[in-house]
């Protein structure tokens, strides 16, 4: 199996794919209102960027099909792979560490 290690430091857009697909399997439309939710701000890459990115992070090995539960066959749902989530792991604790080196430097609040 590959080393998450190596997928760092994952685009933001990348990202936010696997956070969206952290809690269980969905389609495009699903990660755009899914990060959208998350954020409470409209989704900033078109759907063009969006599968483009779905479909390197697919050949990657960090995401499979999946079937989407909602009848419409015409909608591909995706899922992540263990890798995938193993690498959404190692960048969340990646960006955690920035976010700590942050505090320390007295950038956000509760600092120092």
């Amino acid at each position: 199996m590959s080393d998450p290690q190596t997928f760092l430091p994952l685009t933001p857009l990348s990202f936010e794919i696997l956070l969206s697909l952290a809690d269980g399997p969905r389609h495009g439309y699903g990660i755009i209102k899914e990060a959208e939710a998350r954020s409470g701000t409209p989704f900033a890459s078109s759907t063009g960027t969006l599968y483009l990115a779905i479909r390197r992070l697919q050949k990657d090995g960090l995401l499979a099909p999946a079937r989407s539960g909602d009848g419409d066959s015409r909608r591909q749902a995706y899922d992540l792979t263990e890798l995938g989530r193993e690498v959404a792991v190692a960048e969340a604790e990646r960006l955690e560490a920035r976010v700590i080196d942050a505090r320390a430097k007295a950038l956000l609040s509760g600092s120092r």
